[in-house]
C-alpha cells in the first residue's frame, strides 16, 4: 500500500512538472518579452529635440523611431531598449534626455510588438529591427558616427549588430552571457537549454566584436546577475573597459554616474585616446567627471 502511493506521488509529481515545462514552453516569449505594446508620445516623454520616424524592416514589419539630430561632429546612439515597456519607460527617458543634453545625437527604436510598431519580438525578428534601424540611421547620419548602445535586453541586440555591421564602438548596460543562462538561474530546475527558443549567446559572438567597448553593470543587479556582466568582458577584445557601481542594480545606475561614464568614454572615442583594458568600481558620488561643452 505504501509503495503503490509513493508511485502514485512520484508519477503525479512528474505530471506536474512536465505540465509546468509546457507551460512555460508555451508561454516562454510573453514571459521574454513583457512589453508595452501601446505608442508612446514624445512630448509627454519631455523630448523636446526629438523627431518621430518609421523604419521599415526587410520583413515588412514597421516600427517606431525618435530621432535626435546630432550637433556639430558628436556621435549618434544608436539605442536598442531593454525587455519591458516601451520606448517612454519610466528612466528609459531619463537616460535620452541626459545623454543627448551635450548634442549627441539618438536614434532609438521600438522592437517589432512593442510601442506602436507592427509584429511581435522573436530573437531572429529583433536582429531585423536592428539591421534596419542602422540602415536608416547610416543613411541619415552616416555610419562613422554610429555609437552601439544595448540596454539589458538590447545588449545581445547590439552585439549582434556589431558583429555584421561597422560601428564606431559600442556600449553595453547590464550585458548577459546569454537569456538562456540568465533564465537558467531563474529556473534551477528547468532544463531552459532544451526549451528557449531565444537564447541571445553574446558569449559565443563578443569574441568577433573589434571596436571599442564600454560595460556597464551593477554589483546588485537582481536580474542580470554581476558575475555575467564581468565574464562577457572577460571574452571581449580590447580596446575595453568595465565600469562597476557596487551599490547599481539593474535599471539605476544613472543615479551612480554611469552616463558620465558613458559620455567620458565617446570623447576617448571620437579623440582615439581610448586603449587598453580597464576594470574599475565607482562608487555613488565618484562618476568620472563630465567635462563636456
Amino acid at each position: 500500500m505504501i509503495l503503490r502511493l509513493l508511485k502514485l506521488f512520484v508519477v503525479l509529481g512528474l505530471v506536474g512538472y512536465l505540465g509546468m515545462l509546457g507551460a512555460l514552453y508555451l508561454r516562454q516569449r510573453a514571459l521574454m518579452y513583457p512589453r508595452d505594446p501601446a505608442k508612446a508620445d514624445i512630448a509627454t516623454a519631455g523630448l523636446v529635440a526629438a523627431q518621430e520616424a518609421t523604419v521599415v524592416t526587410a520583413d515588412g514589419e514597421r516600427l517606431v523611431a525618435w530621432i535626435v539630430p546630432p550637433r556639430a561632429d558628436k556621435p549618434v546612439l544608436l539605442y536598442f531598449h531593454g525587455n519591458a515597456g516601451n520606448l517612454a519607460r519610466a528612466g528609459r527617458t531619463g537616460r535620452f534626455r541626459a545623454l543627448t543634453e551635450d548634442g549627441t545625437g539618438l536614434f532609438a527604436i521600438s522592437y517589432r510588438g512593442y510601442g506602436g510598431s507592427t509584429g511581435s519580438p522573436t530573437e531572429l525578428g529583433l536582429l531585423q529591427d536592428a539591421r534596419a534601424a542602422y540602415g536608416a540611421a547610416a543613411d541619415r547620419f552616416g555610419a562613422g558616427r554610429l555609437v552601439g548602445y544595448g540596454e539589458s535586453l538590447g545588449t545581445g541586440v547590439v552585439l549582434k549588430l556589431a558583429v555584421e555591421a561597422p560601428l564606431q564602438a559600442v556600449v553595453l548596460e547590464a550585458p548577459y552571457l546569454s537569456t538562456a543562462a540568465v533564465a537558467q538561474e531563474a529556473y534551477p530546475y528547468v532544463p531552459v537549454g532544451l526549451l528557449m527558443k531565444d537564447q541571445f549567446r553574446s558569449d559565443e559572438i563578443i569574441g568577433r566584436v573589434k571596436v571599442p567597448l564600454l560595460v556597464l553593470h551593477g554589483e546588485r543587479d537582481h536580474i542580470i546577475p554581476f558575475a555575467q556582466g564581468e565574464a562577457l568582458y572577460g571574452l571581449a577584445n580590447p580596446p575595453k573597459r568595465l565600469v562597476r557601481f557596487p551599490e547599481g542594480r539593474h535599471e539605476d545606475l544613472p543615479q551612480y554616474g554611469s552616463l558620465a561614464e558613458v559620455r567620458r568614454f565617446l570623447r576617448e572615442v571620437s579623440a582615439g585616446t581610448f586603449t587598453g583594458a580597464e576594470s574599475r568600481a565607482v562608487a555613488a558620488g565618484a562618476a568620472a567627471p563630465d567635462t563636456s561643452p
